[in-house]
């Protein structure tokens, strides 16, 4: 935390969640801890500030004014905090960001590639959800940025281009069809396929990018559904079926030549992955360098990642 006050910001946090369990997660706090702080705030003002029914809690009328009031306190806490670190060129504090599964399993690492060594006093929390969690966690203010795939339509959100990822078709080395630079639509279509899980973004995508090219997913000839993009990838090494992934989820396996990547003709598999967040919420130096740290990175992987599948295609 920073040097305001650890009560109003816990009660900040179980005001936003309304939840002493997600509060705490959010604050890196034991819920006893938080307990502890909400009633030391209540002792302080002699009143209540949440109403407490069976297992959902509410903010009572001092509570809403307390919330308003902790909310500019904070903010001007955050103003005081770039303030001061832009007088004296240091960039610190915390940024919380949220970012789907695909991206924050195998993108983000590389993203902080080199980032603790030009910002050794910033400290970066991820935390991994499907969009819609991400996009909710920011109108929240429990996230300062989130990183996702495909559109966001809020017109409080701001979107940032980050780069372009390419789903990709994956087979094991020794299947007929590596012999062929790009997969015909109508052989990809005979070939059993492994897909990921009823309501895996990517599925969405892909049955979407498909379908749009005269593949319904439900001609696809589909025999195992999981729920990882690393089963799904060792699905295929083992030889049970095709699948597509991103192409940012294979890097090792490109690498060892364990699978190969193969694009299906004329049908261009490819998505958008975009930075998000507040329109209107205060941005602190730590989270403005961290966006442009992030998008040279971008830069830098997308030009990595076209090499990536022309070597494997090669």
């Amino acid at each position: 935390m920073s040097f305001s006050d650890t009560r109003l910001r816990v009660f900040y946090a179980v005001a936003k969640q309304l939840s002493f369990t997600r509060a705490a997660e959010e604050l890196y706090l034991t819920q006893p801890a938080v307990t502890f702080q909400i009633r030391q705030l209540e002792e302080h003002f002699n009143t209540r500030l949440f109403d407490r029914h069976h297992n959902r809690i509410s903010l009572t009328e001092a509570g809403e004014v307390v919330f308003g009031y902790a909310e500019r306190i904070l903010e001007l806490y955050r103003e005081t905090d770039k303030a001061i670190n832009e007088m004296t060129g240091v960039t610190r504090g915390i940024v919380k960001i949220g970012a789907s599964t695909t991206i924050g399993e195998y993108l983000f690492p590389r993203i902080l590639s080199g980032y603790h060594d030009n910002f050794p006093n910033v400290q970066i929390r991820l935390s991994v959800d499907n969009t819609r969690l991400v996009v909710r966690k920011l109108e929240d203010a429990t996230i300062d940025v989130g990183m996702v795939e495909g559109p966001v339509k809020n017109k409080n959100i701001v979107t940032a281009d980050c780069l372009e990822d390419e789903l990709v078709v994956i087979l094991p080395p020794d299947h007929p069809l590596t012999k062929m630079k790009e997969i015909p639509l109508a052989k990809f279509k005979e070939c059993p396929f492994v897909s990921r899980d009823e309501g895996s973004g990517t599925r969405e995508v892909i049955t979407d990018l498909l379908g749009q090219a005269g593949l319904p997913y439900d001609q696809l000839n589909a025999i195992l559904e999981l729920g990882t993009t690393e089963s799904v990838k060792g699905a295929v090494e083992g030889g049970v079926g095709v699948s597509i992934v991103s192409i940012v989820s294979l890097r090792k396996e490109l690498k060892l030549g364990t699978l190969v990547a193969r694009r299906i003709k004329s049908v261009p598999l490819k998505r958008e992955i975009r930075f998000v967040y507040q329109k209107q919420k205060f941005r602190t130096k730590a989270v403005e360098e961290f966006l442009k740290f992030a998008q040279t990175q971008c830069q830098r992987l997308s030009e990595e990642m076209e090499i990536s599948i022309q070597d494997s295609s090669s």
